[in-house]
C-alpha cells in the first residue's frame, strides 16, 4: 500500500466511538480534523498524549478543529478511559485495525532488537476539504499536542 503524504485526500472511514455511535471522517467536512493514532488506552504514553489533547481541546475548538483519537481498543475500553481521565475528545475503536493500516499507522516496529507488528503512534492534520496538511510519524509524546496546536 502506498504511503500517505501531505496533499493527499485522507482515506474516509466509519468507526464506532466510545458511545457506540458511528462516526465518519466525511462528517467533519468544513472543519479541521486532528486524527491521532495511539497504541493502547490506560498506558503511560497514551494517557499522557490523550490528556494533553484534552487539556488543549478548547484551543483546538477555537481554531475550527475537532480531535479524534483512534486505537485498536474496544468501545468499552474507550468509554472507561474517557471517564477515568475526563477526556473531551472523541475516541474511535478500530479493533480490526483497518483504518490504522489505511493511514500507515500499523506496521513493523522494533523494540530492543525485536521486530513485531504494532501501532505506530501517528498524527494527521486534515483540512476542511479532507486533505492531509501535516503528518507526524512516529510521534514523541512530550509536547506533541502543543506542537500540533501551534502548527494550526
Amino acid at each position: 500500500m502506498k504511503a500517505l503524504k501531505i496533499g493527499d485526500f485522507a482515506p474516509n472511514f466509519e468507526l464506532l466511538n466510545q458511545d457506540g455511535v458511528k462516526i465518519a471522517l466525511k462528517d467533519f467536512i468544513g472543519k479541521k480534523v486532528i486524527l491521532y493514532f495511539y497504541p493502547k488506552d490506560n498506558t503511560p504514553g497514551c494517557t499522557s498524549e490523550s490528556c494533553d489533547f484534552s487539556t488543549l481541546y478548547e484551543k483546538f475548538h477555537t481554531k475550527n478543529a475537532v480531535i479524534l483519537g483512534i486505537s485498536p481498543d474496544s468501545i468499552k475500553s474507550h468509554e472507561k478511559f474517557i471517564q477515568k481521565y475526563h477526556l473531551n475528545q472523541t475516541l474511535l475503536s478500530d479493533e480490526n485495525k483497518e483504518v490504522c493500516k489505511a493511514y500507515g499507522a500499523w506496521g513493523l516496529k522494533k523494540n530492543y532488537g525485536k521486530e513485531y507488528e504494532g501501532l505506530i503512534r501517528s498524527t494527521f492534520i486534515i483540512d476542511e476539504e479532507g486533505k492531509i496538511t501535516q503528518i507526524y510519524s512516529p510521534v514523541r509524546v512530550k509536547d506533541h499536542a502543543l506542537k500540533v496546536l501551534e502548527s494550526l
